[in-house]
């Protein structure tokens, strides 16, 4: 892999897993791969892990992701390639399978687990039934059509994110801006907030 992009590890020396984290069950896409290494970089994940052979890594064969694996912050990502990543997470982890199924709490009342293992399907189908036995929670994203994987990925962490602000886990919320340190933009002067006039 480039320089600049994620740690990349197969089979042949797996990690123990840390939680909170992602894992992407037989994806379709490099691109979704990609994205949502960016997202766990945006958002603090520290390991995504993901299975099957459609997408190949193999840095000796010159595979690596698209472009998002080149940008700043993603070597603070551990990409894991592993059919048994659920075999390494350590004890308390939170298997939350992320699933249109009957049953399944909305996103919008659910709390998020501090050691969560987030569990993606793939693009065109579902959570095999052998991971889904061994999730402890299941989340449904209300949305009238499925989402893009990688938006998948986007609105859980988000609303993680938000609810840890919400609950007081965070006291100020982070920016690109702040964390890059690229400065802070000025809002622009007829910016309303909610509330504000009525």
């Amino acid at each position: 892999m480039s320089a600049g992009g994620p740690t990349v590890t197969d089979a042949t020396s797996i990690p123990e897993g840390c939680a909170p984290a992602i894992a992407l069950v037989d994806p379709k896409y490099p691109h979704n791969v990609g994205m949502v290494v960016r997202l766990a970089s945006a958002y603090g994940i520290r390991q995504v892990w993901f299975t099957g052979e459609r997408v190949s890594l193999d840095p000796n064969k010159g595979d690596r992701l698209p472009r998002e694996e080149r940008m700043k912050g993603y070597r603070a990502v551990q990409l894991v390639k592993s059919d048994r990543f659920l075999e390494r997470l350590p004890p308390g982890t939170v298997p939350v399978a992320v699933e249109v199924r009957a049953n399944a709490e909305t996103l919008y009342g659910f709390e998020h687990p501090a050691t969560a293992l987030y569990v993606f399907g793939p693009e065109d189908g579902s959570i095999p039934k052998a991971a889904l036995a061994r999730c402890h929670r299941f989340v449904v994203i209300p949305t009238r059509h499925c989402l893009n994987l990688a938006t998948a990925v986007a609105t859980v962490l988000w609303d993680r994110e938000f609810k840890r602000w919400m609950g007081g886990e965070i006291a100020e919320p982070v920016t690109p801006g702040g964390y890059e340190e690229r400065g802070f933009p000025e809002p622009p002067p007829d910016l309303v907030y909610a509330g504000e006039g009525l």
